[in-house]
């Protein structure tokens, strides 16, 4: 079982960089980085509030849960 982590997705459908993205949610570019690849153990609602608010999605948008093991814990 995983959580699969589209940020990706919504920045390319956005048009926008990490580097934007970074700055707009006040985020380190390691940190939103950690989050774009899926390695992260857990995010902040408030961090999942702004890049919502930034990227204008849902938080549905951004994460998705998957049955399938992705083999990394």
């Amino acid at each position: 079982m995983a959580i699969i982590v589209n940020l990706d997705v919504m920045m390319a459908r956005r048009k926008m960089s990490l580097n934007e993205l970074s700055e707009k949610v006040d985020l380190t570019l390691a940190n939103l980085s950690i989050l774009k690849t899926g390695k992260a153990k857990a995010i902040r609602f408030s961090t999942l509030d702004s890049i919502c608010k930034v990227l204008d999605c849902q938080p549905g948008d951004l994460l998705e849960y998957s049955k399938e093991s992705t083999g990394s814990n």
